[in-house]
């Protein structure tokens, strides 16, 4: 009986012992999880805080370009869209009648006042000269044979040998002489003129077109038969029209003694074809447009300009002076209005707002800026209020500019 007892109390205690163990499983692997979180929470902790006691790096400076203002003289200008017109252009015609026998030029050479461009048949007229030459030596014969019997016939009427009817008479028929003989001079003058239109010149200096009439034709005094067309190159002109509210500033200035200079430019504006002055301006003002037309004049010499040439004229009305000047891609815009990054002292940019006045296509009269002050040409899109820079240089300065584009 103890025996059983005794065994019954050996096999009750396992099943007691495993339920005690599965606890202490858990709290060991909670305990575990806990110092991993702990550590990795640890680790990046550390790892941060190390990182933000390191310095940051210095912000890196910006390549530019920079200049100076300057300071100069720039003029104000009125541009307009302008046509070259020739001071003369001459058609070339014919006073005499026959056929043409040379043409004595060259399709669109130059040619100068009197040189020979055309040749008609002259054998008419120097027959005509040669008539006229006989007639006068014939009537002015008979005259001197009455101014002879004239002078004898004073002689007589003196001594009382003839009446004085007969003296008065002679004297009649000298005047009549003397009538026939101017007359036969006018003639053979005439006939000289109508011999000389056989010889077709040049009234002017210039460029002459294409033919018009070959050798051999039939040319009429009579007719419209255009032989050529010379048209002069210098000097030429240049009309274009500018608003009439810039009259009273032309008038002031186009005075006996004073000029105003006026330069063209191609189309496009890229190039200056040559630089005049103005010669006239019309003598009334266009109602529809309200624009005056307006005339300038040019050398030419190089034969720059070419009849019905569309330019850009422009017209100098004013000039600026002593006024800050700036290169126009320096100037930047913003809802504000137009600045300029200005260089500090300490290699950085401020942005400086400007007033923009007079513009010469790549010089521009500004305020809010001094002459000797240094600004940024390039590399807008990498700068801001700050910004540390590097300096590439300066280029070279611009001209001072002649131009506010006033144009219609």
């Amino acid at each position: 009986m103890p025996e059983d007892k005794l065994n019954a109390g050996n096999l009750s205690p396992q099943p007691t012992s495993s339920a005690q163990r599965k606890p202490g499983h858990s709290r060991v692997w909670f305990l575990v999880a806990i110092a991993v979180i702990l550590g990795v929470g640890a680790f990046f902790f550390f790892r941060h805080r190390a990182g933000r006691s390191k310095p940051k790096p210095p912000p890196v400076a910006v390549a530019v370009t920079t200049t100076t203002v300057t300071n100069g003289d720039i003029g104000v200008y009125v541009s307009a869209l302008g046509s070259v017109t020739p001071l003369n252009t001459v058609i070339v015609g014919s006073q005499a009648t026959g056929p043409l026998i040379r043409v004595d030029y060259t399709e669109g050479q130059m040619v100068n006042k009197g040189d020979l461009l055309a040749e008609i048949d002259p054998r008419p007229f120097e027959a005509q000269v040669t008539a006229a030459e006989g007639q006068y030596e014939r009537d002015k014969a008979v005259l001197e044979g009455a101014r002879i019997d004239l002078a004898r016939f004073e002689a007589a009427y003196s001594s009382n040998a003839i009446p004085r009817q007969q003296l008065e008479d002679q004297r009649a028929v000298v005047h009549q002489n003397e009538g026939t003989v101017k007359f036969d001079q006018g003639q053979l003058e005439s006939a000289k003129v109508l011999l000389s239109y056989c010889r077709i010149i040049s009234p002017i200096s210039g460029r002459i077109g294409l033919r018009l009439v070959d050798p051999g034709n039939i040319i009429l005094a009579t007719s419209s038969n255009t032989l050529a067309v010379i048209t002069q190159l210098q000097p030429i002109t240049v009309i274009f029209s500018v608003a009439e509210d810039y009259l009273p500033q032309i008038l002031e200035h186009l005075q006996p003694g004073r000029s105003m200079a006026v330069d063209v430019y191609d189309r496009v504006r890229q190039r200056k074809i040559a630089t005049g002055k103005l010669l006239a301006l019309d003598n009334q003002i266009e109602i529809v447009t309200g624009t005056v037309r307006l005339r300038a004049i040019f050398p030419n010499e190089d034969n720059g300009l070419f009849p019905n040439q569309f330019v850009n004229a422009r017209l100098l009305i004013d000039v600026e002076r002593g006024v800050a000047l700036v290169p126009s891609i320096a100037i930047q815009l913003n809802p504000q209005g137009s600045f300029v990054y200005f260089v500090k002292p300490d290699q950085t940019v401020t942005m400086r707002t400007i007033t923009v006045g007079t513009t010469d296509g790549n010089v521009t009269a500004v305020k809010g800026v001094e002459p000797g002050e240094v600004i940024v040409l390039d590399n807008f899109n990498r700068l801001q209020e700050g910004t540390k820079i590097t300096p590439r240089g300066q280029p070279a300065q611009p001209a001072p500019a002649n131009q506010k584009e006033g144009g219609q």
